[in-house]
């Protein structure tokens, strides 16, 4: 039976004759779907470059495996945005310069996304605890600015507050 697997709002099948359950879920996504956006960095969870959202949740693709993710929710930096419509962290993220190389980025786009959706007022303690993503080029005070930007951008709109009329007597 293929594993069902909602990506980036889009279903699709994974023949289970192609794949071992235990495939990590990174590569599942580059080899099979061809998806390729993820990055794979170390292979052991600690550096973040293959960081994808599962039911919201950042989580390590390549240490995920595929049995694991069938049926949930999966977005990868494929699905944050569009060059047309880009994310506001995408935005924020070309604003404040944050990109050096560029490899790191699509992992740690994705843990900023689950962050902003769990925590939409991040304090820097917060950010700094959520995005664990390693960063050679050392991008990370631009990294925090891009975040706190994407917040302020993602705020809902509060409504105006209308005076008070006040009756004259």
């Amino acid at each position: 039976m293929p594993y069902q697997l909602q990506i980036n709002g889009r279903p699709h099948e994974v023949p289970d004759e192609t794949v071992d359950p235990s495939m990590p879920l990174l590569w599942v996504l580059r080899d099979v779907l061809q998806l390729t956006g993820t990055k794979f960095g170390c292979g052991i969870a600690a550096c973040g470059a293959c960081t994808v959202r599962v039911d919201g949740r950042a989580v390590r693709s390549c240490v995920t495996p595929l049995a694991s993710v069938a049926g949930r929710a999966i977005q990868t930096i494929e699905g944050l945005g569009t060059p047309q419509a880009p994310h506001p962290l995408q935005s924020a993220w070309i604003a404040h310069q944050v990109p050096q190389c560029g490899y790191c980025q699509s992992g740690m786009l994705m843990a900023a996304a689950a962050l902003l959706e769990s925590t939409p007022e991040p304090t820097d303690a917060q950010i700094d605890a959520a995005i664990t993503n390693l960063c050679r080029c050392g991008t990370y005070p631009r990294v925090r600015e891009a975040i706190r930007t994407a917040a302020v951008q993602m705020r809902p709109a509060r409504p105006q507050r209308q005076p008070l009329k006040v009756k004259s007597a």
